[in-house]
């Protein structure tokens, strides 16, 4: 049996994340193998020494290189990249994460799709006065012809190790004997040198072909936002009434593909936003309020600002039931888990700031910001005028127009997350720590200390926007709650698969709740994160109404649902006690999903430099596998006895053939008699 024959040869990596190629107007990054996958002897790299084996000492070239998650900087991988005797690249994971940090992002974040350019803020455009992520190599914007694989299972790295050792290390100086130990990286895309040029092609195919073959996706999903007052979800919003947006981004990245944790970048400044959605939603008066709240998450923000990009043009176009006229102010919450002490910093445009209208509104915005947090543990300063706004979702509607908005973040100036965009952006990173021995019930909800710092920003936040729309009251009793906070942290940093995500999703989302929480965008939609933002915003902002099956899931035909207003959801519910079956209910939100596509695959402007134009290729396969391979010499060897055997059984088969009358006549009977 095939199967059988290839499970004696070969032993295959289940568990790696490859680095996969993804292309914008201008360029194409990422990685690649060759069409029928890339081979190599397997070479051991734990310190830079062991580069000269494979980059000149070695007689085995093309090597695969095991390299040392230590090692995988950019210096190591530059000098990889320009020679012929790498053919492609396994990294095992640094334990613990790199002391000196690691970034593989840019030193400037979504450069050029902010605010500040050559019009606007010249002296700040491209980082001139602040570079934002100083660690970061720019490693995931370069274009590597081999492949690059990360080995996520330490069994399947010693697997690895243990092969190399028994056949690979060289012996007394001189190379090692066949059978050497190989390892073969599949990983080809279908598309190259720009989203220009795969776009078009994609169009070429959809026109001509029967069966067209797309060759890439744009980038893209949903963003999620939900007001604090019902609105009309398809009319318009009256232009008198001041809307307040609250945002957060929902997405990350990292070297490899869908491996992207983002505790630092992501999950901890969304969390947040969700716990001070709940503790407003608390507040008894909240529905008489004169300006309305929405809570706004936007997904894709890593590529040059997709989600919030969208948003703005839909409001421009009237495509949005809010316009930007509605805007009275924008407070957004930016990476916030690594305070220092318990300052938190207030980020605001110095542009904007020398309007004096923007200017009295944004000293509102920071005063009563700075009052909220009286009696908190929060302690908030303002980051000065001199400097720019960070890269942030903000900076995509302050292109549109003179917003009065700050920016939250922990940094007064570079990031303190020292591993921004990185697959170590983890929950360590963030501080999160358990003690032994808790099953995962009670680690879903045990409070940590991160948790309960994030709730202290998140009630900070929840009472500055009740005193931004208008609150009159004490707000002493708005309070955000780090248990929600620490279920959430457990359910997108560690395990979706909980019992508090299965209880608020729809029975038909189960699939969804996989194990290890990755925050990338990718280009099916929409992604577990953002269905799981939808469900636990719904949870904690919406009521439970006493509402059938099917009067849920049809809104349309039961009275008094306001269809327009509210998003009904039928949820599967906790478990019953001592059973089985679960207890299901209808919640009825103010949650909407809005399309976070970039406007120039709208437009099918895909040379933008206006709109974000990442796309992501498409592949056939994904796969590693080792196995042991023969030297040159014995390959020709077994292939000369193989054509000899083959020519001499030809040869005897037409002798044979030839004289089969003779060799195969039936013999005569002695006892016949002839007449």
């Amino acid at each position: 049996e095939g199967n059988s024959v290839e499970r004696k040869i070969y032993i295959p990596l289940n568990k790696t994340a490859p680095c996969v190629r993804l292309l914008n107007a201008t360029h194409q990054i990422g990685c690649q193998s060759s069409i029928s996958g890339d081979t190599g002897v397997i070479h051991v790299v734990e310190k830079e020494e062991d580069l000269n084996w494979v980059l000149a000492d070695g007689p085995h070239p093309p090597y695969m290189i095991l390299l040392d998650g230590n090692l995988f900087n950019r210096k190591v991988l530059m000098q990889l990249k320009g020679t012929s005797r790498v053919s492609g690249l396994a990294v095992s994971i640094a334990k613990p994460n790199p002391p000196q940090g690691f970034s593989p992002g840019l030193k400037c974040p979504n450069d050029g799709f902010g605010v500040y350019s050559k019009d606007y803020g010249p002296q700040y455009a491209h980082c001139n006065t602040t570079v934002w992520n100083p660690v970061g190599s720019g490693l995931s914007y370069e274009d590597f012809d081999f492949p690059i694989f990360l080995l996520e299972d330490a069994n399947e790295t010693q697997v690895i190790k243990q092969c190399y050792q028994d056949h690979n290390v060289p012996r007394d100086g001189s190379g090692p004997e066949y059978p050497l130990c190989a390892m073969q990286l599949f990983s080809h895309m279908h598309a190259v040198t720009s989203t220009v040029t795969c776009m078009r092609r994609n169009s070429i195919q959809n026109t001509f072909s029967i069966n067209p073959e797309t060759v890439c996706d744009p980038l893209l999903d949903y963003n999620v936002w939900s007001t604090l007052q019902p609105i009309n979800s398809s009319g318009k919003v009256d232009r008198e009434q001041e809307v307040i947006i609250v945002a957060t981004r929902i997405d990350s990245h990292s070297f490899f593909w869908n491996i992207a944790p983002g505790a630092e970048s992501a999950v901890s400044s969304f969390v947040t936003h969700l716990a001070a959605a709940e503790a407003l939603h608390k507040a008894s008066d909240v529905h008489s309020l004169q300006r309305n709240v929405m809570f706004t998450f936007f997904q894709g923000e890593t590529f040059d600002y997709i989600g919030s990009s969208r948003m703005v043009y839909d409001m421009e176009k009237d495509k949005f039931p809010l316009r930007l006229d509605n805007i009275h102010s924008f407070v957004e919450l930016n990476q916030v888990a690594l305070r220092n002490g318990s300052v938190l910093w207030m980020h605001t445009d110095p542009v904007s700031w020398m309007n004096e209208s923007v200017q009295t509104q944004v000293r509102n915005l920071l005063d009563i910001l700075s009052n909220s947090s009286v009696g908190a543990n929060v302690t908030l300063q303002e980051a000065g005028y001199s400097q720019p706004l960070p890269p942030s979702s903000f900076q995509r509607f302050l292109r549109a127009r003179h917003i009065p908005g700050v920016v939250l973040t922990d940094h007064q100036a570079a990031f303190q997350n020292r591993y921004y965009q990185s697959m170590y952006d983890t929950p360590e990173n963030i501080r999160m720590q358990y003690p032994e021995g808790l099953s995962p019930e009670e680690t879903l909800e045990y409070v940590t200390d991160t948790a309960k710092s994030l709730a202290e920003v998140a009630t900070v936040v929840a009472r500055a926007l009740y005193r931004l729309a208008g609150g009159a009251n004490n707000t002493s009793a708005i309070q955000a709650d780090p248990k929600t906070v620490t279920r959430m942290l457990y359910g997108f940093l560690i395990k979706m698969n909980n019992s508090w995500f299965q209880s608020i999703i729809k029975p038909d989302l189960k699939g969804i709740l996989g194990d290890v929480p990755q925050h990338y965008v990718a280009v099916s939609s929409p992604v577990n994160t953002t269905y799981l933002v939808h469900y636990v915003l719904a949870n904690l902002t919406g009521t439970v109404v006493n509402l059938t099956k099917e009067e849920c899931l049809n809104p349309d035909k039961t009275p008094n649902a306001e269809k327009e207003l509210y998003d009904y959801a039928w949820v599967q519910g906790s478990l019953d006690p001592n059973s089985t079956t679960r207890v299901p209910y209808c919640v009825r939100s103010t949650v909407r999903l809005s399309k976070a596509l970039s406007p120039a695959f709208e437009l099918r402007q895909w040379g933008s430099t206006e709109y974000s134009t990442w796309t992501e290729s498409r592949w056939k396969e994904i796969r590693a596998r080792i196995f042991l391979v023969a030297s040159k010499e014995l390959e020709i060897i077994t292939l000369v006895v193989g054509i000899a055997i083959l020519v001499f059984s030809l040869l005897a088969t037409h002798f044979i053939n030839a004289k089969a009358d003779v060799l195969f006549s039936i013999p005569r009977d002695p006892g016949a008699v002839a007449y």
